[in-house]
């Protein structure tokens, strides 16, 4: 096996260990070997031959041994064990709320039940209540959950479409004949959430060879549709992925047309026909010339169309047509590399996985001239929040941090914003900081009335300086919470107070229409991370996409500031 199959063998046992019901320490453990394997580099046979699996992240030396006899025989007895043991379906079958293993294990034994498929066929046929332990009630309530199951929006967050469409992408590079390929769709305009990964590849060979390698990427478990250009596939862990090849004098237009919302692509079309041109997926022509028009990057579409090329991040037909039309998109987009230094970090002072030394060192690597240092303040006791007493001992630890680094670090707090707007901490200790950022961590059910007057009440103290996480959503967990939102930019405005875009990928907050309404007003932003480790500082890539779709520049971003001017402006006592 290469290490793709074995990743995906890793995740199946892992996924059936979990539904075993096996300690959660084992099954998560080979979860996150599955992805620690797909990610090595070209070294993965070395590190097998040579008895090194110990080296990757998260494998001891049982895993290793598993891992071996995978790649060796393309066998494991573990594995196989488990397939023994589990009825036949039972991972597809699980999915079903209410299904356990026992149960799924009698349908198996009494129907012959292995898919969902048969399951709706004998529920069907009334067959279900001839089976010890399921009645018309058990039967009603496997219905609606069927319904549910498959009316359900299967979009997943796009932390993890990433992810998946980047090992794809890893794959496909083993292919002779690609000369480009790119993540396309909406995870390349950067939206909270996929519910396709969609990728794109330019071929210097027939494009049917390059799908029939993307079909044989091993973590495939269903071919969906297929032609000469193009497949649609489902990977094992219930990713869908959309795969598109054309030869490099079309591939710009692919691209193009794989990226847009439909929406945006519809005016598209509607511009293309209103200037005689015949707009398609892969070829731009002048109708009146019968000549396909040279396309040799994204820009030239637009450019043929009389328009401002149109960054990705804007293309949902939300105005950017309009002002591409006008020449007023902007050409000073926010961009990773305008950012200077990292806002919103924990450490494990308080809920942070790494020190303050190790958080320093990493955002220096990443060519940061400043970081604040904002663990929780006392009120989050959830998330160790600081007393006093610790907060001293850190600040201690900051200083002797600092002569070890060239990065400034900033004395910061992330402070609740208590139910009644107050700032955790007294103004004494608030007044000692070198920014505070005010977030609230509880009592999100207030009414709208109240949680407005308690943000409002938080603005208003001069020693708010960034408010953070603003609406508190968990992406596809938690709603935003309620509150007049329009009431509060206003008062902002009229503070020195600026607004986080979060970029912990679970967050994603402000939405980018709120962003937009806030921009109306003179208000300037901070882009985070909200990191708690050092791998969270890659956070500031989904800060940025997300700062892009609401058409935020430079000039509106203090962390883009140099050190002495972004502390002028997140001053408590400035």
């Amino acid at each position: 096996m290469n290490k793709f199959e074995i990743a995906a063998a890793l995740q199946e046992i892992g996924l059936l260990l979990r539904i075993k019901g096996t300690d959660q320490y084992r099954w998560r453990a080979y979860a996150r070997a599955a992805q620690a394997v797909a990610e090595t580099g070209d070294n993965f046979p070395a590190l097998v031959d040579n008895k090194r699996l110990t080296e990757i992240k998260g494998v001891g030396a049982s895993l290793a041994a598993v891992i071996e006899d995978l790649y060796k025989t393309g066998r494991s007895p573990v594995l196989e064990k488990l397939r023994e043991e589990l009825p036949q379906g039972v991972l597809t079958l699980s999915k079903i709320p209410g299904l356990t293993v026992t149960k799924i294990q009698a349908l198996n034994r009494a129907l012959g039940i292995s898919s969902v498929a048969d399951l709706k066929a004998a529920l069907a046929a009334g067959k279900l209540r001839d089976v010890p332990g399921f009645g018309a009630k058990t039967e009603n309530a496997l219905r609606e959950q069927i319904s549910r199951l498959e009316n359900r929006d299967d979009r997943i967050l796009l932390f993890h479409a990433l992810r998946a469409a980047e090992k794809v992408v890893d794959y496909m590079h083993d292919y002779a004949g690609l000369t480009r390929i790119d993540i396309a769709g909406s995870a390349r305009r950067w939206k909270e959430t996929v519910s396709m990964i969609r990728i794109t590849a330019a071929v210097s060979k027939a494009p049917e060879a390059a799908v029939q390698h993307f079909l044989s990427f091993p973590p495939i478990v269903e071919v969906e549709s297929q032609d000469q250009a193009s497949a649609i596939v489902k990977l094992m862990e219930g990713v869908r992925v959309s795969f598109s090849a054309a030869a490099p004098d079309e591939y710009w237009n692919l691209l193009h047309s794989e990226t847009g919302s439909r929406a945006h692509l519809d005016r598209i079309e509607e511009i293309a026909k209103s200037k005689r041109i015949q707009w398609t997926p892969r070829k731009l022509k002048s109708i009146g010339k019968r000549a396909t028009l040279k396309v040799e990057k994204e820009a030239d579409i637009y450019r043929h169309l009389g328009m401002q090329y149109v960054p990705p991040e804007l293309r949902e037909d939300a105005g950017e047509i309009e002002d591409a039309l006008a020449g007023k998109i902007p050409d000073d987009l926010i961009l990773l590399e305008d950012i200077r230094g990292m806002v919103h970090c924990h450490t494990t002072y308080s809920d942070g996985r790494n020190s303050v030394e190790e958080m320093a060192l990493a955002a220096q690597s990443m060519g940061m001239k400043y970081m604040t240092i904002t663990d929780h303040s006392p009120t989050a006791s959830y998330a160790g929040g600081l007393t006093v007493d610790r907060l001293m001992k850190q600040w201690d630890e900051i200083s002797r941090v600092q002569e070890k680094v060239s990065i400034k670090l900033l004395r910061g707090t992330e402070s609740d914003i208590l139910r009644d707007g107050a700032l955790d901490y007294s103004d004494s200790i608030l007044e000692k900081f070198d920014v505070i950022i005010a977030s609230i961590h509880n009592r999100y059910k207030l009414d709208e009335d109240e949680m407005t007057r308690r943000i409002i009440n938080a603005v208003k103290n001069p020693l708010f300086k960034v408010w953070g996480h603003p609406l508190g959503r968990l992406v596809q967990r938690r709603p935003p919470i309620a509150c007049r939102l329009e009431e509060i930019f206003d008062v902002i405005a009229e503070s020195n107070a600026a607004i986080e875009i979060s970029g912990d990928p679970h967050r994603l907050d402000l939405e980018p229409r709120w962003i937009k309404e806030a921009r109306k007003r003179p208000i300037k932003f901070v882009i985070s991370t909200d990191a708690h480790s050092v791998s969270d500082l890659q956070n500031l890539k989904f800060g940025i996409g997300l700062a892009r779709r609401a058409g935020v520049r430079k000039r509106e971003v203090l962390n883009t500031l140099g050190l002495k001017a972004f502390v002028s402006s997140v001053s408590p006592t400035a």
